[in-house]
């Protein structure tokens, strides 16, 4: 039996470390979002960092399964395509207009969620709990 078909198996170390830098790296274009011209939302879907932390979580959560460190690769990956998705939907309100003042409140609330998806998940991490789906 491999280590990733024992239930409730401690991560390998390796997989441990890639999630904290995944972590890492969406919070890094977090601050790129907030810091640069583009939107928190935009920077984190199409920042670098969140691009090489989303391939990083599908490439490492196959070695993750069976342990508590499956939920964190979830979560993130999760995270990713929902910002994804409440990004299109909102420019897609700012370019009609009449659904602009909607639009950028959709920014502004996927913003506040964003940051706190990898700040929960992050603490959630070091305690080595795991995450809700």
């Amino acid at each position: 039996m491999s280590h990733a078909e024992i239930p409730n198996a401690e991560p390998l170390h390796s997989t441990l470390v890639a999630a904290h830098v995944v972590y890492g790296l969406h919070a890094v274009a977090i601050v790129l979002g907030i810091v640069g011209t583009s939107t928190v939302i935009g920077g984190f879907v199409g920042s670098v960092p969140s691009i090489i932390a989303v391939i990083i979580s599908y490439v490492k959560r196959g070695n993750a399964r069976g342990s508590w460190l499956a939920s964190h690769y979830r979560w993130q990956i999760r995270t990713f395509w929902f910002a994804l998705l409440w990004l299109v939907i909102a420019v897609l309100m700012i370019v009609t207009l009449l659904g602009a003042p909607i639009g950028f409140g959709v920014l502004v609330i996927v913003t506040i969620w964003l940051v706190y998806r990898i700040a929960r998940g992050w603490l959630r991490l070091l305690n080595k709990q795991t995450m809700y789906a």
